[in-house]
């Protein structure tokens, strides 16, 4: 019971830093330094991120939409915490809000993994590619 409590200040922390938009605490204190942060999706931000410094890189583009998180409920175990929260982003014209589960995994007081998963996955691929879509290259450019 001692664990899934440290476990869950590990993910209010999270939550905390985020907020606040201190992305150096989280990488220095919170995020273990061979993270990998799962985002669902087909849009141009989906796929694993590998390291606290490319998840920190993601937050820093998602901050770009103005995403705001609200947590909802938070659960623990001994070596994970799975959190429900509702987040939202607007730029420009797009919006989203919605709910969002995410699995972490917790090892030695800090974030190992984390799994994303969307209420309504095409409304965020959608969402993701009104944002971003638009500043990919095109494919062929992509290729080389």
């Amino acid at each position: 019971m001692q664990q899934a409590n440290t476990n869950l200040e590990v993910v209010q922390r999270f939550f905390e830093c985020y907020g606040a938009g201190d992305l150096e605490t989280m990488k220095r204190e919170i995020l273990a330094e061979d993270v990998t942060w799962i985002i669902p999706g087909h849009h141009p931000l989906a796929g694993v991120k590998r390291g606290a410094e490319e998840i920190i890189d993601y937050f820093s583009t998602i901050a770009q939409a103005n995403f705001k998180a609200e947590v909802i409920s938070l659960s623990a175990s001994e070596h994970h915490v799975v959190d429900v929260h509702r987040g939202w982003g607007e730029y420009g014209e797009y919006k989203i809000d919605m709910n969002w589960v995410l699995v972490y995994q917790i090892e030695n007081g800090r974030i190992k993994q984390a799994q994303n998963f969307a209420a309504d996955q095409h409304a965020a691929d959608q969402f993701f590619w009104d944002v971003w879509g638009e500043k990919l290259k095109p494919v062929p450019a992509r290729l080389k």
